[in-house]
């Protein structure tokens, strides 16, 4: 499973906890049926956004990247996802990207623009054949989306509007690696093709992310991976977390409309309230924070703490195949936090019964919703 990471300009919000605890019930399932699983992540420390918050703020970009990695990685520890086996950065897989654009370049999948100044190098959106199956968008709604989510139609030289950068030339003022290419820094799309294909190859099984991850990046980090390797396809399945909203808009960093875990942590909020808050909401479906929804998280969590407190409750082997059962279609967790809420009121109600049951709900509800009692 290969799952998109952030780019380190700011804190962790709400809207990325909820993608990555949706990947971390699939690498829960998975070990859970005895699976061997190689979860690789990226975080793209090198992008636009990351040098312009840098430079808005007059912090050195490098310490920026470093600085909010290492809080996300601390927040993601605190929600208790599992991390991945492989977390690669942008910068240090530099020498592999060079190495899948060069290929690209030679055959014929990438060009040059003619630019004398900026002979930055984009990717023909058409090389792979398959351009365009794992959105559905027509070509209108990949044009109009493509410019609001890091593309640049517009650009003086390209062949086609949709063609998406490989490579950027190396600029005054922004940071640029020394390749065969020429001076410069990778685009963002190639970044995810490189660092998936080193380490689980093609056709691996899940391919996650956002919603708004489908395009432009799924649909081009796939391209570039499809044309380098002529094999299809990237992933043998693409899913995609809804969107977090508050005050009725996407949560977002371009609107500022942030709830961020590290402050919900800060205020002393118990992230196990937080994490069954968000798993309170099917994972598809876009759906918004609110001050209840955490109430009643919290609300969820001490009555769950309550009941396996307890020295004896009903038999739980029927809610461990409950839970199996609802995570496995489509990581229903309404349903399965619906049958923990159950069996806790039960054992509150009786409060007798087999003695077993309150410490293995506890193992259970740990391994499979990664949520501690």
């Amino acid at each position: 499973m290969y799952v998109c990471g952030i780019t380190p300009y700011d804190a962790t919000h709400l809207g990325h906890a909820a993608t990555y605890l949706a990947f971390d019930l699939v690498h829960r399932i998975w070990l859970d049926n005895g699976h061997d699983v190689h979860y690789v992540q990226n975080v793209t420390d090198i992008d636009d956004p990351l040098l312009e918050r840098a430079e808005r703020d007059r912090e050195d970009w490098v310490v920026l990247a470093m600085r909010e990695t290492a809080l996300f990685r601390e927040d993601m520890e605190a929600l208790r996802v599992l991390p991945p086996r492989d977390y690669t950065g942008a910068v240090e897989a530099i020498p592999e990207i060079v190495e899948v654009v060069g290929k690209l370049l030679t055959s014929g999948a990438a060009y040059r623009v003619e630019d004398a100044e900026y002979p930055d190098i984009y990717f023909d959106h058409r090389a792979s054949g398959h351009f365009g199956y794992e959105s559905n968008y027509d070509e209108a709604t990949m044009t109009s989306l493509f410019a609001e989510r890091g593309g640049d139609p517009d650009r003086q030289g390209k062949r086609h509007p949709l063609d998406a950068l490989l490579w950027r030339a190396a600029r005054d003022g922004e940071p640029s690696w020394e390749s065969e290419l020429g001076a410069g820094r990778p685009g963002w799309h190639v970044e995810c093709s490189a660092i998936a294909l080193n380490r689980l190859g093609m056709t691996f099984d899940v391919q996650g992310g956002g919603s708004d991850l489908a395009f432009p990046h799924h649909e081009f980090s796939a391209a570039h991976a499809e044309a380098l390797t002529d094999q299809f396809p990237f992933a043998r399945h693409y899913v995609h977390a809804g969107m977090i909203g508050l005050d009725g808009e996407k949560m977002s960093k371009s609107r500022g409309n942030l709830v961020f875990v590290s402050r919900l942590r800060a205020d002393k909020v118990d992230p196990m309230a937080v994490r069954l808050a968000l798993l309170s909401g099917h994972y598809r479906a876009d759906r918004a924070w609110t001050a209840e929804t955490l109430t009643q998280g919290q609300a969820r969590l001490d009555l769950w703490r309550a009941a396996v407190a307890l020295p004896a409750g009903p038999s739980a082997e029927a809610l461990v195949a409950r839970l199996r059962d609802h995570l496995s279609d489509d990581l229903d967790t309404p349903a399965a936090l619906a049958a923990v809420d159950a069996w806790a009121r039960e054992a509150l109600d009786r409060r007798d019964g087999d003695e077993a049951a309150p410490a293995l709900v506890r193992t259970a509800v740990d391994a499979l919703l990664g949520v501690e009692l």
